[in-house]
């Protein structure tokens, strides 16, 4: 084989060429994940003893090599139930769920590992699904459809034909994974000739014209064999298939086998290469190397190879002829002059299926533009390829990312002043400037993702790979997450996996006519009370559908991380709709779904690997024990997981309770959450929810339809209060929704039925900042707080940065803690106004005031004069701390005190 191997010489099929010719990437041909060639058992053995080292002879065992493409799989340190003992946990059953679930990720491993060569080949599926150009004047498309038994795209390129442009043999088709390969040729303009070598490259996006420079082919080949090729190298430029006839001639003979069952057992190398040096002993001198193989006899068959040194530095400064190859590309220039795109930029299309039910036409599973329900007609895709000189440009880095977060929620639909939906391009020229003055550093869209339905805020998404097409282009979201990186906000994405649209003609629900091509069947596959379908993560291809997913927002529109959305959905079987006591038995007994565990520990590892600075929150009502643990110590890997019951109890208290039963040590245990991980938790007072689910936003609820002073300024008061609380008390991340910064007097509703299709409430108000009134003074202190974390880095004070909290008085109703050099004091009594009260503090010294909710700029009082804003220690033990300030409390205010200067006691 060493000498057939040498002897086919190929001057003007250059390794590259076949490359491009074959429709998979080099990575996918190495493993015949899409392949159709299958070997028996016996032919496989004789085909791995091919192998053999030329020069190192101390190669590893390939099972060795094997065993190192499973990266994360057996890390040093890799304990699967080591956040237990470190939270003190002592639960056995789960415990063994475990060890069982580490078992389970790393079977799994293995079973990716057959099909792909690592895992960052099993997140990339985007880069050959759906449509791509191809360097040899074509467009591939390719889809997953095992239910299908015939496939062809259609659309307005042919005139809708499900004839024209099918699947067909000879182009690997149809695999026996179902994924369906069909080729799109771009067409010749008149009067133009084919070329002659089939694998002439024409590169449609760069301006790259070496091939354009005059000299023919012939000349190129010419030089290249006076330059390069020996004497009696063969050239092979007319088939694709010429090359593996002649070695498949030169092993079996003129009249080899036809067929695999023809195919007898094939000879060990040694043997056929004995046979080969006997056959020609006899011939004249040549360039061919004097080689030798010798089997050094260990189990894996690998031969070193004994050659005359000479020859071996003769080959080694050889170098491939590249420049030649080079030569004979054509750039866009060349191609636009002899062709017209098979399917043109923004052609609409769809895919077609005959499918053991009757034809289907779908929207591509992988489609980057949709159309859904457009004027009432049937959703379609649309090509996306605009010319290399329009299409969008990055300018931006990504911002490095911060330690604290200050996150403002945004959807971009209602982000408009006009009741309408606005777009991409409302959203990056009157909305981004906004987060940047208000001084958060991260802004985390809703409902990016296309979905048939407005009212549904994007939640029911129906293709995974677009933006939705009601704001913008492909081009306009990029230029939004670009302008926001200029301004250094992070881009984080709501991702919704947990569940999918129902939606068959523009989603993935019956996409092959089978019920369970990525979903379960039966009650399983269904949402219990949303209608939504529920995916199939235990299936290979599904779980290659979803991890590249994500890689592709990362990858196509520099995304900076994920807000995964609803994960009770995924990770139980009665989707998150049950009681909860906080009982281990719930996290893992029958109602667990194994397989959504082990795709989110899979996802977070991915995406960590390969986007380090990649941020993934977790949203779980459930908080599944170890949501944020690293997974090699059988956490899952989260970044950050949000504290859902902060939210629920303000709005219960301001809608239930009346202002001076308000529990002030419920109020601090609900926001601290599970100390053990509060470094980790992001708190937010009212994120969308409340106002799209139906209910009230904070401010509708505060201010009403009253107008009285004293109404006003309770509203403004605990506006301020509740927010500065949540901000400071947690972790180091914080969260707001588009508005509520600035008490947006209206909630958000959504144009359906019950409202008459009404955009009248999807809007914001952005006209009340204009005016110096209530809106504009709030937005001062939420920028004033903002402000707190940006210059004096409160939210990373103290340790591990969390708050010591030494004083809650329920009956004063006060609330005291301190944050590093920060003292923050509450005062939530609706009457009581305290002159001097007594709260403790660890060092001594002067405090000073740096934030005060009662300042008249804040739309307060003023009751606090500017003289007593500078306070200073009295030695007297208080609240378990060795000294005390008595500071003057205001009902309903709240203060932020600063150590700006240490006594020596």
């Amino acid at each position: 084989m060493v000498s057939l191997a040498h002897s086919a010489r190929i001057p003007s099929l250059p390794t590259s060429s076949s490359a491009n010719n074959f429709p998979f990437p080099q990575s996918y041909r190495t493993h015949h994940h899409h392949g159709h060639v299958s070997l028996p058992a016996s032919k496989k053995k004789q085909r791995n003893r091919c192998k053999c080292s030329a020069t190192d002879h101390s190669q590893s065992n390939p099972q060795q090599n094997r065993k190192t493409r499973q990266a994360g799989a057996e890390k040093k340190g890799v304990d699967p139930v080591g956040f237990l003992a470190k939270h003190g946990i002592t639960h056995k059953a789960f415990a063994q769920f475990l060890r069982e679930r580490h078992k389970a990720l790393k079977d799994l491993k293995d079973e990716i590992f057959n099909r792909h060569l690592n895992l960052m080949e099993l997140a990339s599926g985007f880069e050959i699904l759906g449509l791509h150009r191809n360097v040899q004047h074509r467009v591939d498309f390719m889809d997953w459809a095992p239910g299908a038994r015939y496939c062809a795209l259609v659309g307005d390129f042919n005139e809708w034909s499900p004839t024209e442009n099918s699947a067909r043999e000879g182009h690997f088709g149809h695999d026996d994974y179902g994924y369906w390969f069909i080729i799109l040729e771009d067409k010749l303009r008149e009067g133009e000739e084919p070329d002659k070598l089939y694998f002439q490259q024409y590169n449609y996006v760069d301006d790259y014209d070496k091939g354009d420079n005059g000299v023919t082919v012939e000349e190129i080949f010419k030089k290249a064999n006076d330059e390069y090729w020996e004497p009696g190298e063969d050239r092979f430029i007319k088939s694709r298939y010429e090359v593996a006839s002649k070695l498949y001639e030169q092993i079996f003979g003129p009249n080899g086998p036809q067929t695999e069952d023809e195919l007898e057992e094939i000879p060990d190398p040694e043997t056929r290469y004995k046979t080969w040096k006997e056959q020609h002993k006899d011939d004249p001198p040549s360039n061919l190397p004097p080689c030798d193989v010798i089997d050094n006899g260990k189990e894996y068959d690998i031969f070193n190879i004994v050659d005359d040194p000479v020859w071996r530095e003769k080959f080694r400064a050889k170098k491939p002829p590249i420049a030649y190859w080079l030569e004979t590309r054509k750039g866009r220039k060349a191609w636009l002059k002899k062709y017209t795109p098979g399917i043109p930029h923004l052609s609409k299309y769809r895919v077609y299926f005959n499918t053991p039910t009757g034809p289907l036409e779908r929207v591509p599973a992988w489609a980057t533009y949709v159309i859904p329900d457009a004027d009432g007609k049937q959703a379609f895709a649309v090509h996306w390829e605009p010319p290399p000189e329009k299409a969008y440009k990055w300018k931006h880095k990504h911002p490095i990312k911060p330690k604290s977060l200050r996150i403002y929620e945004c959807h971009v639909g209602i982000s408009g002043q006009e009741p309408r939906v606005a777009s991409f391009s409302d959203f990056t020229k009157k909305v981004l400037p906004h987060v940047k003055e208000a001084g958060y550093n991260a802004i985390q869209l809703i409902g990016v993702l296309e979905h048939k339905d407005y009212f549904t805020v994007g939640y029911r998404v129906t293709n995974f790979y677009a933006v939705s097409s009601r704001y913008g282009t492909p081009d306009d979201f990029k230029r939004l997450v670009d302008e926001a990186h200029g301004l250094g906000l992070l881009v984080f994405l709501d991702i919704v996996h947990s569940y999918a649209a129902a939606d068959e003609m523009v989603g993935l629900s019956l996409f092959d006519g089978s019920n369970d091509c990525y979903f379960h069947t039966g009650k399983r596959g269904h949402h219990k009370f949303w209608g939504t379908r529920m995916f199939k993560y235990g299936d290979h291809d599904v779980l290659h559908f979803l991890l590249s997913n994500l890689n592709w927002w990362v990858v196509e529109y520099q995304i900076d991380g994920f807000h995964f959305h609803s994960l009770p959905s995924m990770l139980y079987t009665h989707n998150g709709f049950a009681s909860f006591t906080g009982d281990m038995e719930e996290y893992c007994n029958q109602y667990v779904d194994k397989d959504a565990l082990l795709y989110l520990v899979l996802a977070n590892e991915i995406l960590h690997a390969l986007h380090p600075n990649i941020v993934t929150i977790a949203e779980d009502a459930t908080l599944y024990p170890g949501l944020c643990e690293p997974t090699s110590q059988g956490g899952m890997g989260f970044d950050y997981f949000v504290n859902l019951s902060a939210s629920e109890m303000w709005l219960s208290f301001l809608e239930n309770v009346p202002d001076h039963e308000w529990s002030m040590s419920k109020l601090v245990d609900t926001l601290i959450g599970e100390r053990n991980n509060a470094d980790k938790m992001l708190l937010y007072a009212e994120n969308h929810n409340q106002s799209i689910s139906g209910g009230r936003s904070f401010a509708e609820i505060l201010f009403g339809s009253s107008n009285t002073d004293e109404s006003l300024l309770r509203g403004c008061s605990l506006h301020k209060m509740i927010r500065l609380i949540t901000f400071t008390i947690g972790g180091p991340s914080y969260l707001n929704f588009m508005g509520n910064e600035f008490g947006h007097p209206k909630r958000v509703e959504f144009p359906m039925t019950s409202n008459g299709f009404s955009y009248s409430l999807a809007n914001r108000h952005w006209d009340l900042l204009e005016n110096d009134g209530l809106h504009s003074r709030l937005f001062a202190f939420d920028k004033d707080m903002m402000k707190l974390d940006a210059n004096e880095r409160i939210l990373l004070r103290g340790s591990r940065g969390l708050p010591s909290i030494h004083h809650v008085n329920d009956s004063t109703m006060v609330i005291s803690y301190i944050r590093g050099p920060f003292l923050l004091v509450f005062n939530f009594h609706p009457k009581n106004l305290y002159e001097r009260y007594s709260v403790g503090v660890e060092e001594a010294g002067e405090y000073q005031v740096v934030l005060n909710t009662d300042e008249k700029t804040y739309g307060g009082q003023g009751l606090i004069g500017h003289d007593q804003y500078v306070q200073r220690t009295i030695s007297r033990r208080t609240d378990g701390v060795r000294f005390c300030l008595e500071v003057p409390l205001p009902s309903r205010t709240a203060q932020v005190y600063k150590l700006t200067r240490i006594l020596r006691v």
